[in-house]
Order: structure tokens, then sequence, then C-alpha cells
């Protein structure tokens, strides 16, 4: 089978792999569409990502959906043919986390597809166990069900803000991940949405989005739009999904008293703000958000319905010869995201 792998800082190149084989738990899925991640985009233009270090050759790749060609003996209710969305976290199953309800995510001994050593899914068949894919329905393409995974993210940050019906929300960052959090915002009942970047495509995708404000920090002061144009208060919810420190820095002066900030973005060196006297007389949360868990059934059924669009923040799709390409565009920052179509009949 074709593979991408990582060769190293800054090349991919294209080998040939023995295709996998299927254990008992297991099927085998002809990748179609890969999602490319911040987090590759780190693998590939430093080596690392938050102190995960790449052991040349790698493969990349995390949000991933195709079409299931075999099963294991053990496996039901998946089938050939079976078009499906590829959950990227193998929890251990036997620690105290994955023994709770909703807390799997943070099993210590998670094996995350494409995250140092485990490989990724720029290739063109993955074995993968059969009760972390998910069946698509006939109106998500192939390519929404790759971008469940960031869907994934931005439902775990909201449901972490308990972001409610009413609510004002500021996100900070227009990638990918802010772009599907203010989303997500607004299917749970947002009153108000505010999305601040510097990239002025980011900030017009969001406006057509739906977002009520796209701030510009580099002409235009967010704190200010919250105070005079929001709520002189603050908002009910930060979340802060861009990783830069200009925008951390900002979260707990938007926060109203009693309000929540998630940090769901992935600084490169960067610290929380930490007054407390502030966190003790505001009464405001802090709060992280890692990954998710249990969201890959309400991610699918939300972009089945029409009610989550995640197709629109794709800026440009290239073949899996052409993976290179793709990275060097994806990290760019005028485009959202990137899409590697690997399937060549797809």
């Amino acid at each position: 089978m074709r593979t991408c792998v990582l060769s190293d800082v800054g090349a991919l190149t294209l080998t040939d792999q023995e295709k996998p084989t299927v254990g008992a738990d297991e099927a085998l899925v002809r990748v179609d569409r890969v999602g490319i991640c911040g987090s590759d985009i780190h693998y590939y233009l430093n080596g690392e990502n938050g102190g995960n270090v790449v052991d040349f050759p790698h493969v990349l790749g995390h949000e991933a959906a195709g079409t299931v060609v075999e099963t294991g003996e053990a496996v039901t209710g998946l089938a050939a043919d079976d078009r499906v969305a590829i959950e990227p976290g193998i929890p251990c199953g036997e620690c105290s986390y994955c023994r709770t309800e909703g807390e799997y995510h943070l099993c210590k001994e998670m094996e995350y597809m494409s995250s140092p050593p485990v490989d990724g899914a720029l290739t063109e068949y993955v074995a993968w166990p059969a009760d972390l894919l998910y069946a698509l329905p006939d109106g998500v393409s192939l390519r929404e069900g790759a971008l469940v995974e960031p869907l994934s993210v931005a439902m775990h940050a909201c449901e972490r803000g308990n972001v409610s019906e009413g609510d004002s929300v500021l996100v900070t960052g227009g990638g990918p991940i802010g772009q599907l959090v203010s989303e997500v915002a607004m299917w749970r009942g947002a009153e108000t949405t505010i999305l601040t970047d510097v990239v002025p495509e980011k900030l017009e995708l969001a406006e057509r989005r739906g977002v009520d404000y796209a701030v510009n920090v580099e002409s235009d002061d967010p704190i200010r739009v919250v105070r005079e144009e929001v709520n002189p208060d603050g908002v009910d919810v930060v979340l802060e999904s861009s990783g830069a420190e200009t925008a951390i820095r900002t979260t707990t002066e938007a926060v109203r008293r009693g309000g929540t900030v998630v940090f769901v973005g992935i600084p490169i060196d960067a610290s929380v703000p930490t007054d407390v006297n502030g966190m003790i007389g505001e009464e405001y949360e802090l709060k992280g958000s890692f990954r998710f868990s249990g969201t890959y059934p309400d991610a699918i059924e939300g972009i089945d319905a029409g009610a989550l669009n995640v197709d629109d923040i794709v800026s440009f799709e290239y073949p899996l010869s052409d993976a290179q390409t793709a990275f060097d565009r994806a990290a760019e920052p005028a485009g959202v995201k990137g899409v590697v179509r690997v399937s060549d009949d797809s």
C-alpha cells in the first residue's frame, strides 16, 4: 500500500508498505480523507509537538474517514463497504479514567493515531479497533467524516465551558478549532458570539459562518468590543482556541464575574493568567479542554441533520501524491483547514 511518511523535518515521502493484518476485534479501513491538524504541522515543521518527538520515518494524520474492506472474526455491527469515521484514540480500558464515564480521553496509556510512536492515517489502509469506527449516514460525506475529530474537540470544549442558551461567548483564534468552537457554541444556543484573529480571511469566514462580531485584534481591541458592544460586565464564556500568548492574556479580562474560561488551543510557550486575587474576587473558573470522549455519535448526527457545518472550513484538498504541497499550504496563516485525499477513486 502507498504510505506518506514524514522522513525528516519538512520532508514527506511516498513509500510502499505492507498492508496491515486485521485482529479479531479490528476492521481494515481503506482511508479516503485525512484532515491536517495543527499538531501535524508542528511535527512536520519541528519534528516534535508538546514534548512528543518523532522517530523518523513516521506517519502523520489522525483526522480520518474511509471505507471498511474487511472485519475481524469477533466484529459485529460493521461490514465491508461501510463508510466510517475513525476515532483516533485507543484507551487502555483498564485504568480509573477508562472506568469512569466520560473520562477515557484522560487515559495516561492512550495510544493516539499519529502521536509518536503510533503511526497515523496518511496511508491507504489502517487496521483499527471496530468499536472506534462510526458508520456514516448517506448524507455525510467521507470528507465530513474526517472532520468529526476536530468537531469533537470543539464539542468537548463547549461542554467544558457549559455553553448554554442565551450565553455570550468569546472565541479567540479563527483556525479550524476556533471556527468549529464558535459553530458548536451557536448550536448550543449562544446568543452572542465573538471571534478574534489577525488573519482577514479567517475573520471573513467566521462572519460567513454566523458569528456576531469578527474582530481583527491588530486593528481593534477585543475587550472594547466585549465591554461596549456585548456586555459591560464581560462575556459568560471565553474559549481560547489559538494558543497565542496575547490571546491567553485577554481571557480573564474578557470574562464576567462568575464566568468560565476554557483553554483548548495548545500554546508553544505561554502561561495561564494566575491573578489569584482576581480569581477569588471575580469567581471565574479556569478550565482546560483535552481532546474528547463519547462525542462522535452526536457530531455525526449534527452534521447529518445540517445543524453543524464542517465542510466549509476546508480551504484546499490535495491527493496523497501531493501531500507535501498540502502541508506547506497548511503551514501558511491564511488557510483554515487542509485535507489530503488518499484514495484515488474518491
